[in-house]
């Protein structure tokens, strides 16, 4: 049987991000985020309920999150569920925490952070998630950069000159054959 582990969360930080090391010097954050949801409810009124969720990073993604992110920033999340479980240590029995460990990031709103449009530069050939999209960081994410920055790259220092065509608008024909290397690769 397949099995799928993904998780997509949009909301704000609930509090500040804690950085602590590992033994092997591996950064790990954890922070917490709310995901609003409002509705209607049977009765006709407006009624909103908030998940709260914690969530795990780790590497140079937690030293990003705790760098740039403060209680209260939105940001975009992708990552897996853990399942903890352990014996409490006062003899309370059994205890369970379901985590999101985080594997990738995107800034969400303006340079300040309190969402509307900005930032708006595109991440890893796709369209910024949210107000105002974002940068993409992550695993795979190149080095920090702060919210609604774009990179800066120079044409030519991106990649080597080739004597191809120039690329079409809406891509190329159906059964050409492409070759995609690093960043070229459209998801």
């Amino acid at each position: 049987m397949a099995n799928f582990n993904q998780v997509i969360l949009m909301g704000n930080l609930t509090r500040d991000p804690q950085l602590r090391y590992t033994p092997a010097q591996m950064a790990v954050c954890d922070f917490g985020v709310a995901c609003n949801r409002k509705f209607k409810a049977a009765d006709g009124t407006d009624r909103e309920e908030v998940t709260f969720v914690d969530c795990t990073a780790w590497s140079k993604t937690a030293e990003l999150i705790n760098t740039y992110f403060t209680k209260g920033k939105p940001i975009f999340i992708e990552g897996r569920l853990k399942y903890d479980q352990w014996e409490d240590k006062n003899g309370g029995g059994k205890r369970s925490r379901l985590t999101v460990v985080v594997n990738n990031f995107q800034f969400i709103g303006g340079r300040d952070g309190a969402g509307g449009q900005g930032g708006g530069g595109q991440s890893g050939g796709g369209q910024g998630a949210g107000q105002g999209g974002g940068q993409n960081y992550g695993d795979e994410g190149g080095a920090g950069r702060p919210a609604g920055r774009a990179p800066q790259r120079a044409a030519t220092a991106a990649r080597p000159a080739q004597n191809t065509p120039p690329p079409e608008e809406d891509g190329p024909p159906i059964g050409d054959a492409q070759e995609f290397k690093g960043d070229d690769i459209p998801f």
